[in-house]
């Protein structure tokens, strides 16, 4: 396995993000006195409905296909950890990282990735439907917990790094082409959203990648979809794979899977971190703001591991979500989120009380905003349940 690298910052980075010289909120709060500002927004993301909400979404495999199986919330879990490791050991500020690794996948609809693409080609002719902007949403507006003001109000840093998880948000006019709400929020309270994020928006980005390349591995391997001696052939994966059965040649297959995913993660972090630490070391950055006008990100993968995480992926569509079992739940997916994207723009009235008045006064692109947030925040189990109660039981096997 690759070297331990050599840690060249202290205990604090000058461009990690600083809680006491936050951008604040958008509505003004006292401080805390026992947390700081990055540390309350974990937490906030931590007691809000819709991370409760993660349990039961989709990330590959539907609930009923097992319990062993990854979920939203799972998932979010495993990239915080990692996210946290990356931005101790590079001395970013890890309560930030964290916060962005919980909340990153707030915006998924039910179904995971097949429950999107339904989504977004429901609201095509509304202005569309994407789940980083829709995490945006719940933590800006939808998320009602609070006397004074909708949504979180999350700390500038953590919107910011939620608004970019994949970067910065285009050329300048991209704004007009996000959904009315979105764009007057971000009028209100200026994300930058044309720059890059902080390093530790970066770090929670490219966790996720580490996470759910990883977890699927080990959650297609558990299903029976592929097998180790599949992965043989596929860059790095095969490599690790013939590391850990050299060292253990008698090990059962399970065990042999988790030593396989755990050193497959270690080489991920491993690398992330040494290439990060060489970005960040040419970059001349003595700041967090400085990271942001950077003409490339600082946290990234080497150019080999680039290479291997392509062909990870690819085996991973190949073999897994292009599988017989997943697409059958695809399909499903796709049935009960047009459906019920249909019967509520048709029959507003099939909705909630507290939603058909949202809907009420409304012209059609604001009434299918008002839809899509109500699909985007089912559960899968619920969405079963809705589609059941407006058209007769749904053929999950189908």
């Amino acid at each position: 396995m690759a070297a331990q690298p050599d840690k060249p910052f202290g205990d604090k980075a000058i461009f990690a993000c600083d809680p006491a010289r936050s951008r604040g909120r958008l509505y003004p709060e006292e401080t805390s006195a026992v947390r700081d500002a990055f540390q309350r927004d974990r937490d906030r993301i931590i007691h809000a409905g819709a991370f409760r909400r993660l349990k039961h979404k989709t990330q590959v495999f539907v609930s009923s296909e097992g319990d062993y199986y990854r979920t939203r919330l799972t998932h979010s879990l495993e990239v915080a950890q990692i996210s946290r490791t990356v931005c101790r050991y590079l001395g970013l500020n890890e309560d930030l990282g964290e916060a962005l690794a919980l909340a990153h996948d707030f915006g998924h609809p039910p179904f995971g990735h097949a429950g999107e693409d339904a989504l977004s080609a429901c609201m095509a002719p509304y202005g569309g439907f994407d789940h980083n902007l829709h995490s945006l949403r719940l933590l800006t507006d939808l998320e009602q917990r609070y006397a004074d003001f909708d949504g979180l109000n999350l700390t500038w840093e953590t919107l910011e790094g939620i608004a970019k998880h994949n970067g910065p948000l285009g050329a300048q006019g991209f704004e007009d082409r996000l959904d009315p709400l979105l764009r007057a929020y971000l009028a209100r309270h200026d994300l930058e959203i044309h720059t890059y994020a902080s390093a530790e928006a970066q770090v929670a980005a490219l966790c996720d990648d580490i996470a759910y390349n990883n977890h699927d591995i080990d959650d297609g391997l558990r299903a029976g979809l592929f097998t180790l001696d599949d992965l043989s052939n596929v860059p790095l994966v095969g490599e690790v794979l013939a590391e850990v059965r050299n060292d253990h040649p008698t090990l059962e297959p399970d065990r042999t899977r988790f030593e396989l995913v755990r050193h497959l993660i270690d080489a991920m972090v491993r690398d992330l971190v040494d290439e990060t630490i060489s970005r960040l070391e040419s970059s001349g950055a003595k700041s967090d703001q400085d990271i942001r006008h950077l003409p490339r990100a600082v946290a990234a993968f080497s150019e080999g591991m680039r290479a291997h995480e392509v062909a990870i992926k690819a085996f991973l569509h190949r073999n897994m979500y292009r599988h017989e079992r997943v697409m059958e739940m695809a399909e499903t997916a796709k049935r009960v989120v047009e459906g019920l994207f249909t019967r509520y723009m048709a029959e507003p009235d099939c909705l909630p009380e507290e939603w058909q008045a949202k809907v009420a006064g409304g012209n059609s692109d604001e009434a299918a905003r008002t839809i899509a947030d109500f699909i985007a925040g089912m559960t899968d189990r619920f969405a079963l349940k809705e589609h059941d109660r407006l058209y007769g039981e749904v053929d999950t096997t189908a």
